[in-house]
């Protein structure tokens, strides 16, 4: 009976030194750990499934929070793509035990947790310059993502290449289809006056008895900027800009917007259409892509717009005298 005893009691504790050894890698309950100190645990792992390559586009329905429990993020909170996940290319890993090797061990379908540096993560992996102010020093960052697709880097190649040429395509036809565009806006408008040498249309509607702007000088205008068929981009003017529905209370308050003309600081052609002008004055600036946002566009705006502005040339002030030491049109200010 005593034997029997005995060899209980050396199994039962064999059994307690073989549980800690195989645990001893890892601090965190549940989770095991690589050689390179990433803490990993399998929700769900498939061992012959396909694992992502350096390169390979990955999606992931993926979240983290930091060492309070807090979540910083989660690919279905709030996704500004509308869905609920994100990709991105698998790069090299920034660090040992990083979320790019953590990353390569998973296979398509795969779900898993993971921790790992927040320090690391922070200043290597996001190039961050310090730790936000939520990120204790030394803790660590808790991940959990599943791998719902893998895009391989010769099919990322090929869709990149096809997405491409249909800009391209579009470019083309966008850019062939602006002179008509033009054209046909200027017939239905009635509008004969002359273009100046850029392409420009100035058409008055009311004069004004102010001084003209020269280059360089500081300029307040009211404007309502659209597209050629009415869409209203961008206004200084707080009802017309929540008539549009494009009313940002950040922008508040609405007013007329100043700057230097003919400094380069706007399109082209606002600053030679405000040259044009006298303080008082109102018109329209009829403005071909040339010499507005031209094969770029800028947000709302798309490549090759022609653009119509509604301008106020509301005042004009000397320009603010430049900074000592400043060289100015070739001419160093003492």
């Amino acid at each position: 009976m005593k034997i029997t005893f005995a060899k209980s009691m050396v199994a039962i504790a064999m059994g307690v030194v073989l549980t800690f050894a195989s645990c001893s890698n890892s601090p965190y309950p549940d989770y095991d750990s690589t050689e390179n100190g990433l803490y990993y645990q399998f929700f769900k792992q498939d061992e012959n499934a396909v694992k992502p390559q350096e390169g390979d586009i990955v999606r992931l329905v993926m979240s983290y929070k930091n060492s309070a429990d807090s979540v910083l993020f989660d690919s279905r909170v709030g996704n500004p793509s509308g869905t609920n996940y994100i990709e991105f290319p698998l790069q090299k890993s920034t660090f040992k035990g990083s979320f790019e090797e953590a990353l390569a061990m998973m296979g398509l379908g795969d779900s898993a947790s993971f921790i790992i540096s927040a320090d690391s993560v922070y200043l290597t992996t996001f190039k961050a310059p310090a730790l936000p102010p939520y990120i204790v020093k030394g803790s660590m960052l808790t991940f959990e993502a599943k791998l719902e697709k893998i895009i391989s880097k010769t099919e990322a190649e090929a869709e990149r290449n096809k997405q491409m040429e249909a800009q391209k395509a579009m470019m083309a036809k966008r850019q062939g289809e602006e002179a008509i565009i033009f054209a046909k806006y200027l017939a239905d408008n009635k509008i004969t006056a002359k273009p100046t040498a850029s392409g420009l249309y100035y058409i008055e509607s009311k004069k004004g008895n102010g001084k003209k702007p020269k280059a360089g000088e500081l300029v307040k205008v009211n404007y309502t900027g659209k597209l050629l068929d009415g869409t209203v981009f961008d206004t200084s003017d707080e009802v017309a800009a929540k008539t549009a529905g494009i009313f940002d209370e950040r922008r508040q308050p609405y007013e007329p917007l100043e700057f230097p003309v003919g400094q380069g600081g706007v399109i082209p052609g606002w600053d030679e259409g405000l040259l044009l002008m006298s303080v008082g004055s109102k018109g329209q600036l009829i403005i071909p892509s040339s010499i507005g946002y031209g094969a770029q566009g800028s947000g709302p705006i798309p490549p090759f717009s022609p653009l119509v502005f509604d301008v106020e040339l509301v005042a004009v002030s000397p320009a603010p005298p430049a900074p000592k030491g400043q060289v100015i049109q070739g001419q160093k200010v003492n």
